[in-house]
């Protein structure tokens, strides 16, 4: 399936990959012109997904393949660096979350806009990372099938975003799609630091799998699945987390 893919340098395939997520991502961001007010229920049952697909990828693509690498204890430290780095950057960088509001520091001179470009680009990155330490790995069918599935559910998750933006009032509907993309483009970059970093050095690679799944698995603790059962519709995220996770697993067996 993979022939002479294989050969490809890391640099290009985490250029490959993260264009494909980045661009599902801006799919799903215009889909807002097509379908401007999505009900929340739906979009919490989207983002749902999108959690399924990333709590699974985590283990079947990056903790379980890094253990298999180089050990139990590397992957260990590189979730506790994930989750330290995203725990960091969360009070630090500031952000703007619809329903909690601000949080970060204090940054008065930017605009609302551009604090929930920054909330979402923080929820984006370890997409990016997984895909680039997947593809780098050079375990293409693992990483393909990751790529796959995190462009899938960027679909839904980028009109989340665009359908947020437009109900927060952040603009028109084409402005509110723009704004969806924007937080996505984070993920070429990284996934392109990902890829070139674990090929670099090797014995990065089971260090770099356990940091972008903590990094994953931090997101959905602290942002996917609070914001999707604030408000009592939970049960349509938890059937979109189920059915993410079944989707994963079938892209995990069918490509492996």
């Amino acid at each position: 399936m993979f022939a002479g893919v294989e050969t490809w340098p890391a640099w290009v395939l985490g250029l490959l990959g993260g264009c494909i997520i980045t661009g599902l991502n801006a799919l799903g961001a215009l889909l807002v012109l097509v379908w401007p007010r999505p009900p929340a229920r739906v979009l919490n049952g989207m983002l749902g997904f999108a959690a399924g697909v990333m709590l699974t990828a985590s283990f079947t693509s990056l903790i379980l393949p890094g253990i298999e690498e180089g050990g139990l204890w590397p992957v260990v430290a590189g979730l506790a660096l994930g989750t330290a780095f995203l725990t960091l950057a969360d009070r630090i960088i500031p952000h703007l979350h619809l329903e909690r509001g601000r949080e970060g520091i204090s940054s008065p001179r930017l605009r609302a806009v551009w604090l929930f470009v920054l909330a979402i680009t923080l929820h984006n990155m370890p997409e990016g990372l997984a895909v680039g330490v997947g593809l780098g790995s050079g375990d293409l069918a693992r990483g393909f099938g990751l790529t796959l599935a995190i462009g899938l559910q960027n679909i839904p998750e980028g009109l989340a975003v665009a359908a947020s933006a437009l109900g927060a009032g952040m603009g028109s509907t084409f402005y509110a799609g723009i704004v969806g993309i924007r937080a996505g483009l984070v993920e070429i970059p990284l996934a392109l630091l990902g890829a070139v970093a674990v090929e670099v050095a090797r014995p990065l690679l089971p260090y770099a799998m356990g940091f972008a799944a903590g990094a994953m698995l931090y997101v959905i603790s602290d942002e996917i699945i609070p914001e999707t059962h604030r408000q009592g519709r939970e049960r349509l995220a938890t059937l979109g987390f189920l059915l993410g996770a079944a989707v994963m697993l079938i892209l995990d067996v069918v490509l492996s």
